[in-house]
């Protein structure tokens, strides 16, 4: 150390004789320009000469400076100066003073601040949103662009049912249509099963489709046009998942191509599973009606519906590549129903449908109409395009609900018998002392013979006529059944049942409007909607209701309709599922 201070003071002690020697010089040289000059008519400008020698000094000190911040310490600390040895002694015995910028090491400074800082307790912020300008809706600037939507931002979404009442539910952006079924059937108290579902319907295009449980319902509802009359619906669609059960009508062998080829004898789970498989190049072909694009001309075309897309032949029944046209894309659209296409669009027939392309908001323009000849046809098509489209997915989807169902079916069943009832024995007390009945046939028949004895006690009672003639309980008690609707019309009936899936069995039981006294059963067999009569008879002072003049009778309605879910009879098949409407 005392090295380094012997070695700066010699340095500032040569920086003071060189000074010394240099205003020696500049006194020397402005003593002979005067003396030249005088007696001449020349003006000297001094200032200047100042000027120079300001800079000359300014350099000099510049250069002294660089030197002393090349000489520091390995921690970047300067050599320390002597007592009056700092550059000031540069300029002694000048007349001009003038300040100079300082070199000041932050690095001490950050470290003695550091510990200060986190000795503080830490105090969480109030308003994150406010020191984040990429997610505050009132710093972000617009030439930034908004920030991305949180996760966990919630929507609200409205619904209605078929009786013209609605209800927000608030919902996440990740919602499914399943999860929003859920919320509304324990809101309403409904009864929970697999066929409630979420309808998307456009009105002022006559278009409606089921949404898939996987589907986001907050997503949907974006595509919508803002302003416009577009709506979910909730209600029961029980051909929802149709097409995985043994339904041999849903895919005709004549149309599909693979049952024409090679396999005749393909079973339907064998055609399904041919659908699902990736590797497999399944086709269903057949005639449709098609709407040309700007006019009111329907021509029919023969079409293919293959994974690639729907194609159609511009020459007959042809199938040559040569051909076929593309006409449409599975992975850009979704299908619709058409609920009024005679209305609307002209339709030769009841049995329309629509294929939709996600860039079309709003307007008839870029929407693909199409019309069959039948039902059957028409389910057929929409049920390949939901095969091809979602795959496995829509598979996922149908054993989820499976589960669901079965799960809430073992929830929902007679609790398990206790250890003192599998002690219990079949008695017999038809004579003075009671016997235990040993064998099992005979406790079985003994069960049957006491449910019956019971069963006629409670219908006599039912039916005998009550002195209240005005409402008797025979003529009242199905009216709090969810599938009498009371006095709709034979084409809201079939309406309903069409809206709610044209699934064999599905039904309900409405007031007639022809004969005051009787119902109508309106029952869905073969994709066709047919209305029974049931009539009232009395016999003997007793009121009875049967469908075949009085061969089978039933005390009252509940019990015609229990029998007819358990027994055919003279309907072409079992009661399955009953059309309701629910009050949101």
């Amino acid at each position: 150390m005392q090295e380094a201070t012997g070695a700066m003071g010699e340095e500032n002690t040569e920086l003071r004789t060189s000074g010394h020697r240099l205003r020696e010089w500049i006194r020397g040289r402005s003593h002979r320009l005067t003396t030249q000059n005088q007696g001449k008519d020349n003006d000297m400008d001094l200032g200047a000469l100042q000027n120079n020698v300001n800079t000359t000094l300014d350099n000099l000190y510049q250069g002294s400076l660089e030197q002393e911040r090349a000489r520091s310490l390995p921690n970047g600390n300067a050599f320390p100066l002597s007592k009056r040895g700092d550059k000031a002694d540069v300029l002694a015995g000048s007349d001009m003073k003038r300040s100079q910028p300082l070199l000041i090491h932050m690095n001490r400074k950050l470290k003695e601040e550091e510990p200060r800082a986190s000795s503080l307790p830490s105090i969480p912020n109030p308003f994150p949103e406010l020191c984040s300008p990429s997610n505050s809706p009132i710093l972000s600037s617009p030439t930034a662009g908004q920030g991305p939507q949180r996760e966990g931002g919630s929507h609200v979404v409205k619904v209605f049912s078929e009786d013209g009442t609605c209800r927000s539910v608030e919902v996440t952006a990740g919602a499914t249509a399943r999860h929003v079924c859920e919320m509304l059937v324990q809101k309403t108290h409904a009864l929970h099963d697999d066929s409630w579902s979420l309808v998307e319907l456009h009105q002022h295009l006559a278009l409606e489709r089921c949404l898939e449980d996987h589907e986001s319902v907050v997503e949907v509802q974006s595509t919508w046009p803002v302003g416009g009359d577009c709506k979910f619906f909730f209600r029961k669609n029980f051909a929802k998942y149709e097409l995985f059960k043994s339904s041999p009508s849903l895919f005709p062998e004549v149309m599909v191509s693979s049952c024409l080829d090679a396999n005749k004898g393909m079973s339907h789970s064998e055609l399904i599973q041919n659908f699902l498989n990736s590797g497999s190049c399944p086709e269903i072909q057949g005639f449709l009606h098609l709407k040309e694009a700007g006019r009111k001309v329907w021509k029919r075309f023969y079409f293919s519906l293959r994974r690639s897309g729907l194609y159609y032949s511009t020459k007959g029944t042809s199938k040559d590549p040569r051909h076929l046209q593309y006409f449409a894309d599975l992975s850009e659209s979704n299908i619709y129903y058409i609920t009024q296409g005679k209305k609307y669009y002209g339709t030769p027939t009841e049995y329309s449908f629509c294929i939709k392309p996600y860039k079309v908001r709003s307007g008839t323009k870029g929407l693909k109409l199409f019309c069959s000849e039948e039902e059957q046809s028409r389910t057929c098509w929409m049920a390949a395009f939901r095969l091809f489209k979602y795959g496995m997915q829509l598979y996922r989807n149908y054993q989820q609900s499976q589960s669901r169902h079965s799960q809430l079916a073992w929830i929902g069943t007679t609790p398990l018998r206790s250890v003192s009832d599998n002690t219990l024995v079949a008695m017999d007390f038809s004579g003075c002392t009671g016997r235990v009945i040993e064998n099992p046939n005979e406790a079985l028949t003994a069960a049957l013979e006491e449910a019956q004895a019971w069963r006629k006690k409670t219908s006599h009672r039912y039916s005998l006529p009550t002195p209240c003639q005005s409402s008797p309980l025979s003529t009242a008690i199905h009216r709090t059944q969810p599938w009498f609707h009371g006095r709709i019309s034979r084409e809201d009936s079939q309406r309903l049942i069409i809206q709610q899936g044209l699934v064999d069995g599905v039904f309900l039981v409405r007031d007639s409007q022809r004969n005051p006294k009787g119902f109508v059963l309106s029952l869905c067999h073969l994709q066709k909607v047919k209305h029974y009569l049931i009539l009232p008879s009395e016999e003997e002072g007793k009121l009875y209701f049967t469908m075949d003049d009085g061969q089978t009778r039933f005390t009252d309605l509940i019990q015609l309709v229990e029998f007819h879910q358990i027994n055919r009879g003279i309907l072409p098949c079992k009661l399955r599922h009953y059309c309701t409407c629910v009050a949101l």
